[in-house]
């Protein structure tokens, strides 16, 4: 969303965006048949939801609407047609992107990119990523990665449009809705999958998962929990845990309240937490036996979930509802 933003002169921070979209969260995840997952978003659109998308383009004054089709073919026209006079910002699944380093068999299609260019005579687009440097891929890799089943998020062949019209900057009372939106979530989660909840229930399901997965499988989700935290997964580290600190920080520029500004750096700390259950993790993927290792990502886990507990609470103080 940043690169659309800044093309369209309207340069803003992936943090406010991420902010203003409530687009913070935690969600833990086990289906059968897939490695078990750990989610630091909030507001993908789930059934209910708008979207980040969205929600941070109304608090921007920017249209956004997504698109989806169940055609390969369909979905290639409708980016290259657009292509010819703006950039389009598509979901995909990382596994199938040629240019990221992970094992064979991983995918996550809840990733987005920006195509910002085509060559017909090479048939290739220009992938906009989290560097500056633009990635060559082709348009069969990019038709595999937009068109991937892996679950839990298969793309779909979503693409986005953005209407920047009506810009504006966001008003104070829409970054005070954005974090009560956020603080609600992670305090009050319809189910005990999410929020401050689901970090309590994955630190404590974690430690059945040598029961219910061999230790091939339990390398996997070990490695898929670390990439889903840390940087390397797109989270910016600490499970966007770092990002939030910075957009309470923009946010208190914005509402005048410097009470936001101490709230983001005790976010930043606990993203700092995240990012030692990350390391655990990351040991367990190569150690000679991952499962001695649970426990210890479980206890720092249910350090997090009191440490958020209170933190949560402290930003309702703040911004009351």
């Amino acid at each position: 969303m940043r690169h659309i933003y800044e093309f369209h002169g309207y340069p803003v921070s992936e943090d406010l965006l991420l902010g203003l979209g409530a687009g913070v969260g935690f969600v833990y995840w086990h289906m059968k048949g897939t490695p078990p997952f750990f989610g630091g978003r909030a507001n993908v659109g789930r059934p209910g939801e708008e979207g980040l998308e969205k929600t941070a383009g109304k608090r921007t004054g920017v249209h956004v609407m997504c698109f989806r089709t169940n055609s390969a073919q369909k979905a290639e026209k409708a980016v290259l047609d657009l292509l010819g006079g703006e950039p389009v910002m598509v979901q995909v699944d990382m596994g199938f992107l040629p240019y990221f380093d992970f094992p064979k068999e991983y995918h996550f299609g809840g990733h987005v990119v920006v195509l910002a260019g085509y060559d017909p005579e090479t048939r290739q687009v220009l992938v906009a990523d989290r560097e500056e440097k633009l990635h060559p891929v082709s348009l069969d890799a990019l038709a595999r990665a937009r068109g991937s089943k892996f679950k839990p998020f298969p793309p779909r062949n979503t693409w986005y449009t953005f209407d920047f019209t009506r810009r504006r900057p966001p008003k104070p009372q829409e970054v005070r809705q954005a974090i009560r939106e956020t603080t609600r979530a992670m305090l009050n989660p319809p189910i005990a999958n999410l929020g401050v909840k689901g970090i309590r229930k994955a630190a404590q399901r974690m430690l059945e998962w040598s029961k219910i997965m061999d230790e091939e499988s339990l390398r996997f989700a070990c490695f898929n929990v670390f990439i889903f935290i840390d940087a390397k997964g797109g989270t910016g580290g600490g499970i966007f845990r770092y990002m939030y600190g910075r957009f309470l920080k923009e946010a208190a520029s914005i509402t005048g309240d410097e009470q936001l500004a101490q709230a983001g750096e005790e976010m930043r700390a606990i993203g700092h937490q995240w990012q030692q259950v990350a390391s655990v993790f990351e040991s367990a993927y190569t150690a000679q036996a991952p499962s001695a290792l649970l426990p210890r990502a479980s206890e720092l886990m249910l350090a997090i979930a009191d440490r958020e507990q209170a933190a949560w609470e402290r930003l309702r103080q703040i911004i009351p509802s």
